[in-house]
């Protein structure tokens, strides 16, 4: 359920308003003015609440226990609509759900001060030689190195470290303990608590007297509109960039070595490690823990399922899975295959029995 303390509503929206908004057709024009003033998952829902139901879940949906005020759904599903709930119909109705949530709840999509300071605290130590714009907001015990430039309405959350001439654009959220180093920052960037950007990258080579390291004096360059999870890494370049892409999104737990490229609208699902040089083309979609080795292409487009391993490079476009990773339909095939023999193993032992 929401939490109104944490996150309090902007407004309320009526169900004219909700079709304005999203192009859905109201199916009841005299239920126009029903008010929302939250929002929900259908199997809570609430008095005042809009939620939202894909046509591919109603077959197992219990539409007479269905509480709210309003319900996104699909033409197919309209029918099914409890009396007194108004129904708006789209054929996209989770996209037009969450075009109705980051209205009524702004500060849930792009985080606010999180204690709440304007400007620049006292408690915060900033170099005389960084420049802030006006607007933007420097919390307590937050660290600006000499020679920072942070852009307006950007916050640096507490305890945040921005290391020397580093830059950060407009409109961004650098979280609680995140720290920055030897970084390039677009616009509207979200980073969230402990992410840890420009540490050196994992670069030795063997020597007498065993692993030596190889100096890293790259960069990273993270482009505008990119959102960062907890607790992710991303190292700078050894001798040029590590680089992510405008408008990709990276989730929580997420390792990036040096010298990696990373295209425009991807999306990195937690605990994936991309290895030293690799490229992951635009709008690739990597599921939980997937591992891409050193130097392998991910092409444009491509998906790859959780827990695959790439140690080959993809094409774009393709949908792999499985360690080491595979065309698909390949992979789906050998499991198949395997539980078929495992199967036929465990009759024979049991008739031997």
């Amino acid at each position: 359920m929401t939490e109104p303390v944490f996150f309090p509503p902007s407004r309320r929206i009526d169900a004219a308003g909700v079709a304005q908004l999203t192009g859905a057709v109201l199916d009841d024009s005299s239920q126009a003015a029903t008010e929302i003033s939250t929002i929900a998952s259908a199997s809570e829902g609430g008095e005042g609440a809009l939620v939202y139901i894909d046509g591919k879940h109603a077959a197992t949906f219990a539409f007479a226990s269905l509480r709210a005020a309003a319900v996104l759904c699909t033409a197919d599903v309209a029918p099914n609509i409890p009396v007194g709930i108004a129904a708006l119909v789209t054929p996209r109705p989770q996209q037009a759900f969450a075009t109705v949530a980051r209205l009524l709840f702004p500060s849930a999509t792009v985080p606010l001060a999180v204690t709440g300071e304007t400007g620049l605290s006292p408690a915060a130590h900033i170099s005389p030689d960084a420049h802030i714009e006006p607007g933007a907001i420097v919390e307590a015990g937050a660290v600006i190195a000499a020679g920072v430039s942070v852009g307006a309405g950007t916050v640096i959350a507490p305890n945040a470290v921005i290391g020397r001439a580093c830059q950060i654009g407009r409109g961004c959220f650098i979280g609680p303990g995140v720290t920055i180093q030897a970084a390039l920052i677009g616009d509207r960037v979200v980073i969230h608590a402990g992410v840890r950007i420009g540490t050196d990258g994992f670069g030795y080579v063997a020597g007498r007297a065993g692993m030596e390291k190889i100096p890293q004096i790259g960069r990273v360059v993270i482009q505008d509109n990119v959102e960062i999870g907890a607790n992710t890494t991303i190292d700078r370049g050894a001798l040029g960039d590590t680089v992510i892409g405008d408008g990709t999104k990276i989730d929580n737990l997420v390792q990036i070595g040096h010298n990696v490229r990373i295209g425009r609208g991807c999306a990195l699902a937690a605990q994936c490690g991309i290895s030293g040089s690799a490229v992951i083309g635009d709008f690739v979609l990597l599921g939980g823990r997937v591992a891409v080795g050193d130097h392998f292409t991910v092409g444009s487009g491509a998906q790859l399922a959780g827990n695959s391993g790439v140690m080959n490079d993809v094409p774009a476009g393709a949908r792999w899975g499985g360690f080491p990773a595979q065309p698909a339909k390949a992979w789906l095939r050998e499991v198949a295959v395997l539980r078929a023999l495992a199967r036929g193993n465990r009759k024979k032992r049991d008739g031997d029995a």
